[in-house]
């Protein structure tokens, strides 16, 4: 029988064999180990326009091993200034199918798993099968909240991040905490799309807010505590500022 690339990758990291492709990892990984971890975790990306396709090739690009890809939608030309994965021969590929050729080009290792549908009551938890954590790539406030209670029933933290024009945030939320309900106190069943749709973002705001959810995702992955947790951080490339807030537990 043949190995897989992941399974060559583990044994000679096992080994103490580095594969250059990681080499720069190491450093932040926490060494052979945790690049191992890495490898064997599987992270969902929910959402893969601005935050997420870029999301989906960096957890790739450190050597998550595997990654679940989760979008219904497809490109249109208002995605080709900020989305990544979008271009003009792409137009108007499913956007998951796109990070999936994305990442097969960037790290033969990865394996993915592609659900071309929105999320939904009915389907979540099946996309969630397995996975160590979320990514809310999201772009609208009633999926984020289905999001949320799905990871709280199934036991999995998840990295929120989200854009409006110049600014961002991120936020990590385990099962138990607050999270979105102390960010969006005053949400309303129905009121679907975030200000984003009324501001509109540019190509660096989710660039910057999806880096910061991979460094959180991870943190999480390698087990390290200095996390954004029953805390939010307050990206404003305008003023060029970073806040962090605690959030109400």
């Amino acid at each position: 029988m043949s190995c897989s690339v992941k399974e060559v990758e583990i044994s000679a990291l096992s080994n103490g064999i580095v594969p250059e492709r990681y080499e720069r990892n190491l450093g932040t990984t926490g060494g052979l180990k945790g690049q191992i971890l890495l490898l064997t975790s599987r992270v969902a990306v929910m959402g893969l326009g601005g935050l997420g396709g870029l999301a989906a090739e960096l957890l790739a690009r450190m050597g998550v091993g595997a990654i679940t890809l989760i979008d219904g939608d497809t490109f249109s030309e208002s995605n080709l200034n900020r989305q990544v994965l979008s271009t003009e021969e792409n137009l108007p590929q499913n956007k998951a199918d796109a990070a999936r050729e994305r990442i097969a080009k960037i790290n033969a290792a990865v394996e993915t798993i592609v659900f071309k549908e929105m999320a939904a009551g009915h389907n979540i938890e099946k996309m969630l099968q397995d996975c160590n954590l979320v990514l809310d790539c999201l772009d609208n406030l009633e999926t984020r909240f289905l999001l949320q209670e799905a990871c709280q029933k199934l036991g999995i933290p998840m990295v929120h991040g989200a854009i409006a024009q110049f600014y961002g945030q991120v936020c990590t939320i385990f099962p138990g905490d607050p999270g979105l309900k102390a960010i969006y106190s005053s949400f309303n069943k129905g009121q679907n799309k975030g200000i984003e749709t009324e501001l509109g973002n540019p190509a660096t705001t989710p660039a910057l807010v999806a880096a910061w959810q991979v460094q959180e995702a991870v943190k999480l992955l390698l087990k390290k505590e200095e996390l954004l947790r029953n805390r939010i951080l307050f990206i404003d490339t305008l003023q060029g500022s970073c806040e962090t807030i605690l959030l109400e537990r």
